[in-house]
């Protein structure tokens, strides 16, 4: 009789057992990207806590804290004018005792070309606005997984996109993780990027209007209070249990907010 195997991926061992701590580039520090920062900071208080070299995080973005930042983005109006990364990296420096780093430019094709290894990191978290950013994104983990055996090889990919009232996050991995023989699981060494995988959606899923936002009430519009907050969360969760659990079954889910539904998105 034949019995079909669960697929599951088994993560990479420099995430489980790293001997530094794990690299991340975080792109983006918007509504989701300041969210998902703080939870990588409770991530990285609890990882230590049990034994693990817990995370270094680098947060990209080049942007300046608006009026209608405020609110729905974790910003106060005391930072208002100062550079949406440092802000948020300062504070989470003070409070957690870390050295991560700010970077004040886009995430982009001169950050790889120049030669530094800024834009290389073992997992990529992007909580971009654009098709465009995804696609840039992309380019730079496939050139940078063909680069050298550094420490900080890019590995992972974990992507959170959103509209006014509806989200996603997916997992992918960067090329193929080299996989256990399981007797009782069907191993899945690669997770596509959301760039192919959901190549012909992607210009569907955003909307068009991407002028900014002039008031905290004009940006409500185009992205309710808690679908930021409920995708961080969410999606660092799935994090969380790959530190935890070394194995995913789930590699990201589709969230509606507004009827509290969720779809998980299994491996395979």
């Amino acid at each position: 009789m034949n019995i079909t195997k669960q697929k599951v991926h088994f993560v990479d061992n420099e995430l489980l057992n790293p001997t530094n701590p794990v690299t991340i580039n975080l792109i983006g520090a918007g509504g989701t990207g300041s969210k998902v920062l703080t939870a990588l900071v409770e991530m990285n208080h609890s990882l230590l806590a049990l034994g693990h070299a817990g995370l270094q995080v680098r947060l990209w973005d080049d942007d300046t804290i608006k009026e209608a930042n405020l609110g729905r983005q974790r910003f106060s109006s005391a930072e208002l004018g100062l550079l949406k990364s440092v802000a948020l990296i300062n504070r989470a420096n003070r409070w957690a005792g870390t050295r991560w780093k700010a970077a004040t430019t886009k995430y982009g094709l001169e950050s790889f070309n120049d030669g530094s290894t800024k834009a290389s990191a073992t997992l990529t978290i992007s909580c971009v606005d654009t098709v465009q950013a995804r696609f840039v994104i992309a380019e730079i983990l496939v050139k940078s997984g063909q680069t050298g055996n550094y420490s900080n090889r890019p590995k992972y990919w974990l992507d959170f996109g959103n509209a006014q009232g509806t989200g996603q996050l997916l997992l992918s991995t960067v090329g193929k993780i080299a996989q256990p023989k399981s007797e009782l699981f069907d191993a899945v060494a690669n997770l596509p990027f959301v760039t192919d995988e959901f190549a012909d959606l992607l210009p569907k899923s955003e909307s068009i209007d991407d002028t900014p936002s002039c008031s905290v009430a004009d940006a409500l519009q185009k992205q309710d209070l808690y679908i930021n907050s409920a995708l961080a969360q969410m999606g660092t969760s799935l994090l969380w249990s790959l530190f935890r659990q070394g194995m995913a079954v789930h590699r990201g889910f589709f969230l509606n907010l507004g009827e509290f539904r969720s779809q998980p998105i299994m491996v395979g």
